[in-house]
C-alpha cells in the first residue's frame, strides 16, 4: 500500500496532533543554532521532559491503526492481527529515540529511508501476513513524512540548515584548494607544447603495421581508426557478489569485458595476450583516444626500446627515449604525473631480457608508487611473468580472449576498407566461413591480417593448397616479426627458421602420437631433450630448459595456460607441425593406420602436402586400400586439394571412390555422406549441375553436418526453385545466428508454397523485419496479440501453431480475415474453438497429447472441407463434436481421436470422400467397420501398419478405389485385404523409415490396381 493511499485512511487532520505528541514542546533554549540537536533530545518518551512513556507510545500506535481499520473501504488487513501491527508500529515509533542524528540530517535523509531506519532498528514482526506487512510498511512512512514535516517547522531548524550549508561550503573550499594545490594548472609554456604533442601522438599511433609481409600490392600501414576493432578481455574478478545480498561466496568468478575499456574499471591493468592478439593495437587505440580528448595525456612506451639503455627513463626522459621529436618544458612530464594526468602504458614485459625483467619490475613500482593518481597499463605474454607479478601493486590481471566469429567478419570489413580493396571482401568471407583450416587460423588481428593480405596479393584466391598459407604464417610468427621489430635476442637464443620449426614438429607430433592437445613441462622437456642432439646450431646456445622457454616465449605457436602446462596456440599449427614430423620420420604406416580417427584427419591432409610425389602417391593408395568407409574415401578426395604433384592414376582412382557418394541423391546417402564431417563441406557441390534430389541432398547433407561452416553452403541454394529444397533452408534457420540466417538466406527463399517455421522469439521478431509470409508454423509460448503484431492478416493464409499453452483466448484470431488453413498443435488444455466461426475456415487441425479437456465450439465452423483431429472426441457419435452443416471432403483422426465415439455417425458428411487413420490407437469395431462400408461416397482410405490386422475381419468396403498403407516393414501379411478391397484401383504402400522393398512383391494381391512403393528422397535406399 503506498503512503498516498494510506493518507485517504489517515486524514493529516488526525494523523498530526498524534505525531506531535512524540516530540517535546519547543521551549526556550531548546535548540541552539551552532549545535546541532539529537533526535534522542527530542522525544517526548526520553530524557528529562518525558512527557509520553512506552506505554503511552503503543496507546499512540494503537490509535493509528485503529484510524485506518474504521476508514471506509476494504480492511488493509485481517482484523486478527491488529493487536500485533500495533505492537510492530509502536517498536517502530520508539526507535526514533535510538536514531544518531539531528533533525536537519533526518529531513536530508527524505522519509522513505528515516522509515527504513526505523525498520532495521526495530524487531522485525513474525507471523504477520502479507497484506498486514505491507500496511505496517506503509503506515511507517507516512508518518515519517509528517514526522519531518514537524521537524521543518521548529524555530531552530532553518537557523541550523545555515549553519550546517556554510560547514559544506566551507569544507568544500578547502578540498578544492587542496586540489588545486596539489594539481596546479598548466603554464601557457606547457599548454602549448600538449597543443603540438598531443596531435603528434595521435599521428604517429594512428597506423597499424603488419610485421613479416612483404607482398607487393598488400598495405603493410593502415589507419587504426579504420581498422580497429574492439576485442575483449576475461579475468578473475572476487568482487562480482559484492552488491548482491544474500548470495553466498562463491570465490572469484571469470569475467568479461571491452578490452578498451578496461582502464575505465580499474586504474592500473596488467593485460596478457598471445602474439598477434592486439595487445600493441590495443595500446595504440588508447592513446589515439586520449590523445584526441585531450585527457589524460599519453604515453607509450614500448619495452623493447626502452631496454636498450642502460636504465629505464625516468619521466623527464619519456620523450627522447621513444625518439619523440617535440622537446617538452623542463619538469612537464613530472608536473602532468603528479596531477594525476597520465596515461602511461609500457608495452611487451615479454619483450624485455629474463634478465632484466627484475629491474624492469622495480622501475615499474617506483613509478606507480611515486605518481599514485595516473593510469597504468602493462602489457606482456602470457607466460613471461608470474601470474602475482605486479598483483601487490593493485594490479588488475586480464587476458585478451580470442576474436569471435563476428569479430573476425567486422575486421576483415575493416580490413578492406582501409586497404581499399571492398572487391575482395566478400570472397575471403565466403573463404573463412567454408574452409575449417583457415577459419581456425583466424582468432587473433595479426593471423586475420596475415589472411588478408595473402588474399589480396592473390587478387581474391587463397592458396588451393593450405601448405602456403601455413609456410606464410610460420615464417612470421617465428622469424622475421621478431627481426623486422628490431628485437634482437632478448633471452640470448637467436635460432634460424628451420631449427625453430624442427624442435617446434617433435613436440606437436609427440602430442598427436599421445592423443593430446597438451601437455605437461617435463613431457615437453622430454620430447626437446631427445631433438637437440640433431640440432647443433640449438644445442650449442643453452640447455633444454632454456631452449623450451624460448620456444614458449618467442616463437608465437606455443602458451601456457596453466603453471606447468603447455599447448600450440591453434590446435591447426600443432597438425600441420605434426604431419612435417611425421613425413621427416617416414611414418606413412602410422598415418594409414589412423585414417579413421577424425583426430587425424588434418595430420593426413597435411602429411600429403609434405610428402614427396612418390610417398604422396603411395599414402593415397594405402588409404584407399586400408578403410573402405565413406568417410575415408572423402578424406583422400580432399587430400588432392593438398596434393601439387601426383600421380594421374593415382588422383583417377581417388576421385572414382569418391564418385558414388557426392553428390548425395537421397536421405540415406546424405547421412552417410554427413557421418564423414565437416570435411565433405568443402566437397559438396552445387547448385549449378544438380537435379532437384541432388540439390536436396547437398542441403540436407550440409544440415546434417551443422556447424557455422554449413552456412555457405546453405547460402548457394536460396535461390532453388524445387520447394523441398527450400522447405529444408527454412526449417534449418533454428541451427544458426538467427539474424544472420534471415538476411543471407530466409530473406532470398521464395516463400511460395512452403511454410516458413519459427520457434523462438528471436525469429519473430526477424519474421516481422522480412515481411509477411502467407504459410507459418509457430512454435513456442506465446499471446495472440504477440502473434497478431508478427503476422500480417492481409496475407496470412495458413498458420500452424505448436506447443504454445500461454494461447487459450482466439477471439483475436478474428483479424485474420484472409486466413483459412488453421492447426493448433499441443496448446492450451481447453481451447474454446466458437470465435473461428466468423472466419471461413477450409482446413483446420487440433492435436494435443494425452487426456483431459478437449475443445469446444467446433460445430460453429460450418465451412470446413479439411479436419484433421488428434485430441480426445467424446460423446455417442462424431456428431457431438464435429459440425455436422460442413462439407466435409477430407477427414483425418490421429491419436486419441476417435475417444468414445469411434467412427458412428460418419454417414452424417455425404460429402465425404477421404478419410485417414494414420496415427490412430485402439480397435476398430464391427459398428465401425460398417460405418465405412454403408459410406455413400467415401473412396479413398489411408490406414497405419497397427490397424492392419483387423481388416481380414472386416467386412466388403467396395466403394474404396484409392488405398494408402502407412508405416510397413515389408513383411506384413495383406493376402486378405483383396476380399475387403474388391474394387480398388491404386494401391500405395509407404515403407517406415530406414524400410525397403520393391512393390511387385504385393502386385499379385491386388490384380486389379496399380501398386506401387513410395520411393521418394527420403525413403530410397543409397545405390
Amino acid at each position: 500500500m503506498d503512503p498516498a493511499v494510506l493518507g485517504t485512511r489517515l486524514a493529516s487532520s488526525a494523523l498530526v496532533p498524534l505525531v506531535r505528541k512524540l516530540f517535546v514542546r519547543e521551549g526556550p533554549g531548546a535548540g541552539l543554532a551552532d549545535r546541532p540537536v539529537r533526535l534522542s533530545a527530542l522525544v517526548s518518551f526520553r530524557g528529562e521532559r518525558r512527557t509520553l512513556d512506552e506505554r503511552g507510545v503503543r496507546k499512540l500506535a494503537g490509535r493509528l491503526v485503529r484510524h485506518a481499520v474504521e476508514s471506509p473501504g476494504e480492511a488493509p488487513f485481517p482484523a486478527d492481527e491488529e493487536a500485533a501491527v500495533t505492537d510492530a508500529l509502536a517498536r517502530r515509533l520508539l526507535a526514533l529515540g535510538d536514531l544518531d542524528m539531528d533533525d536537519v540530517q533526518a529531513v536530508h535523509l527524505g522519509h522513505r529511508e528515516l522509515a527504513r531506519k526505523l525498520h532495521t532498528r526495530s524487531t522485525a514482526p513474525v507471523g504477520l501476513s502479507a497484506d498486514a506487512t505491507v500496511f505496517l510498511d506503509s503506515v511507517t512512512e507516512w508518518a515519517c513524512v509528517h514526522v519531518l514535516h514537524f521537524f521543518t517547522q521548529r524555530s531552530t531548524f532553518v537557523a541550523r540548515t545555515l549553519v550546517e550549508q556554510s560547514r559544506t561550503q566551507a569544507e568544500l573550499i578547502a578540498k578544492v584548494d587542496e586540489l588545486i594545490r596539489r594539481g596546479p594548472r598548466p603554464s601557457a609554456q606547457d599548454a602549448s607544447f600538449e597543443r603540438r604533442y598531443l596531435p603528434h601522438v595521435a599521428d604517429k599511433q594512428n597506423r597499424i603495421t603488419i610485421y613479416g609481409i612483404d607482398l607487393r600490392e598488400s598495405p603493410d600501414r593502415w589507419p587504426l581508426e579504420v581498422a580497429y576493432l574492439s576485442l575483449e578481455a576475461s579475468g578473475a574478478d572476487s568482487q562480482a557478489y559484492d552488491r548482491l545480498d544474500g548470495l553466498p561466496d562463491g570465490g572469484p568468478v571469470t569475467v568479461q569485458l571491452r578490452a578498451d575499456a578496461a582502464l575505465a574499471e580499474h586504474a592500473r591493468v596488467l593485460l596478457r595476450g598471445d602474439a598477434g592478439s592486439g595487445k600493441t593495437t590495443l595500446v595504440q587505440w588508447l592513446a589515439v583516444t586520449a590523445a584526441r580528448q585531450g585527457a589524460p595525456v599519453p604515453f607509450v612506451l614500448p619495452l623493447r626500446t626502452l631496454v636498450r639503455a642502460d636504465t629505464l627513463p625516468a619521466p623527464e626522459a619519456f620523450l627522447t627515449a621513444v625518439s619523440c621529436p617535440h622537446a617538452a618544458p623542463p619538469g612537464w612530464a613530472e608536473r602532468v604525473l603528479t596531477a594525476g594526468r597520465g596515461l602511461v602504458m609500457v608495452d611487451g614485459i615479454d619483450e624485455v631480457p629474463a634478465a632484466d625483467r627484475t629491474r624492469t619490475r622495480d622501475w615499474l613500482l617506483d613509478l606507480t608508487r611515486a605518481y599514485p593518481g595516473n593510469q597504468w597499463l602493462v602489457t606482456t605474454r602470457p607466460t613471461a611473468v608470474r601470474p602475482t607479478w605486479l598483483a601487490d601493486q593493485g594490479f588488475r590481471e586480464l587476458t585478451l580472449a580470442p576474436m569471435k566469429r563476428a569479430d573476425v567478419t567486422t575486421f576483415v570489413r575493416r580490413w578492406h576498407a582501409a586497404a581499399d580493396a571492398r572487391d575482395y571482401e566478400d570472397t575471403l568471407l565466403t573463404a573463412l566461413r567454408t574452409k575449417r583450416d583457415l577459419a581456425l587460423m583466424a582468432t587473433n588481428p595479426l593471423m586475420c591480417g596475415l589472411i588478408c593480405a595473402l588474399h589480396r596479393e592473390r587478387r581474391g584466391f587463397l592458396p588451393q593448397g593450405r601448405k602456403e598459407l601455413y609456410d606464410a604464417a610460420l615464417s612470421m610468427l617465428l622469424t622475421r616479426r621478431d627481426r623486422e621489430r628490431g628485437m634482437g635476442a632478448p633471452d640470448g637464443i637467436e635460432l634460424t627458421e628451420e631449427a625453430r620449426l624442427e624442435l617446434l614438429q617433435s613436440l606437436a607430433y609427440g602430442l598427436i602420437l599421445s592423443g593430446r592437445t597438451e601437455m605437461d613441462h617435463d613431457g615437453a622437456l622430454l620430447l626437446l631433450e631427445r631433438a637437440l642432439p640433431n640440432i647443433a646450431s640449438a644445442a650449442q646456445q643453452g640447455d633444454t630448459e632454456a631452449v623450451f622457454r624460448h620456444l614458449l616465449l618467442r616463437s608465437g605457436l606455443l602458451r601456457e595456460p596453466a603453471p606447468g602446462v603447455v599447448h600450440f596456440v591453434h590446435r591447426t599449427f600443432q597438425d600441420y607441425l605434426g604431419a612435417r614430423a611425421a613425413v621427416a620420420d617416414g611414418h606413412l604406416d602410422v598415418l594409414v593406420h589412423h585414417a579413421g580417427d577424425p583426430q587425424w584427419e588434418d595430420v593426413i591432409r597435411m602429411a600429403v602436402a609434405h610428402a614427396r610425389p612418390q610417398e604422396r602417391a603411395r599414402l593415397l593408395r594405402h588409404l584407399l586400400a586400408a578403410d573402405s568407409s565413406p568417410r575415408v574415401s572423402l578424406l583422400a578426395l580432399a587430400c588432392l586439394e593438398d596434393a601439387t604433384t601426383l600421380d594421374p592414376s593415382v588422383r583417377q582412382e581417388v576421385e572414382s571412390r569418391a564418385a558414388g557418394l557426392i553428390p548425395p541423391r537421397t536421405a540415406a546417402e546424405a547421412r552417410a555422406l554427413a557421418e564423414a564431417g565437416p570435411l565433405v563441406l568443402e566437397l559438396l557441390p552445387g547448385p549449378e549441375g544438380l537435379s532437384d534430389d541432388e540439390a536436396l541432398g547437398v542441403v540436407h547433407t550440409a544440415r546434417l553436418v551443422g556447424t557455422e561452416f554449413a552456412l555457405p553452403v546453405l547460402k548457394r541454394f536460396r535461390e532453388h526453385a524445387d520447394s523441398r529444397v527450400r522447405v529444408q533452408l527454412l526449417q534449418a534457420w533454428d541451427e544458426f545466428d538467427v539474424d544472420e540466417y534471415a538476411d543471407d538466406v530466409v530473406a532470398h527463399v521464395s516463400r511460395h508454397n512452403v511454410f516458413i517455421t519459427v520457434q523462438s522469439r528471436a525469429q519473430l521478431a526477424a519474421l516481422r523485419r522480412l515481411g509477411a509470409s502467407p504459410l507459418v508454423n509457430i512454435s513456442g509460448s506465446y499471446s495472440a496479440e504477440e502473434l497478431l503484431g508478427a503476422l500480417d492478416p492481409d496475407i496470412l493464409r495458413n498458420l500452424h501453431v505448436w506447443g504454445n499453452p500461454q494461447l487459450n483466448d482466439l477471439s483475436l484470431f478474428t483479424r485474420f480475415q484472409h486466413l483459412r488453413s488453421l492447426s493448433l498443435s499441443d496448446c492450451a488444455d481447453a481451447l474454446d474453438l466458437s470465435p473461428l466461426a466468423r472466419l471461413r475456415l477450409t482446413s483446420l487441425g487440433v492435436h494435443r497429447r494425452g487426456n483431459g479437456p478437449t475443445v469446444r465450439g467446433m460445430q460453429r465452423l460450418t465451412t470446413l472441407e479439411n479436419l484433421s483431429l488428434g485430441c480426445p472426441m467424446e460423446g455417442e457419435d462424431l456428431t457431438a463434436r464435429i459440425p455436422t452443416q460442413a462439407p466435409l471432403q477430407d477427414l483425418r483422426f490421429g491419436t486419441g481421436a476417435l475417444g468414445t465415439t469411434g467412427l458412428k455417425g460418419l454417414s452424417q458428411w455425404p460429402t465425404l470422400t477421404h478419410l485417414s487413420l494414420i496415427d490412430t490407437e485402439g480397435e476398430l469395431d464391427q459398428n465401425d467397420f460398417q460405418e465405412l462400408a454403408l459410406h455413400p461416397s467415401l473412396r479413398s482410405l489411408e490406414v497405419t501398419r497397427h490397424l492392419l490386422h483387423q481388416f481380414p475381419q472386416a467386412p466388403v468396403l467396395r466403394g474404396i478405389e484409392r488405398l494408402r498403407l502407412f508405416m510397413l516393414y515389408g513383411a506384413e501379411d495383406l493376402s486378405g485385404l483383396r476380399r475387403v478391397f474388391p474394387q480398388v484401383r491404386e494401391v500405395t504402400l509407404i515403407p517406415a523409415a530406414d524400410h525397403f522393398f520393391p512393390a511387385d512383391r504385393y502386385q499379385g494381391l491386388f490384380p486389379h490396381a496399380e501398386v506401387q512403393v513410395s520411393s521418394t528422397f527420403w525413403n530410397t535406399p543409397p545405390a
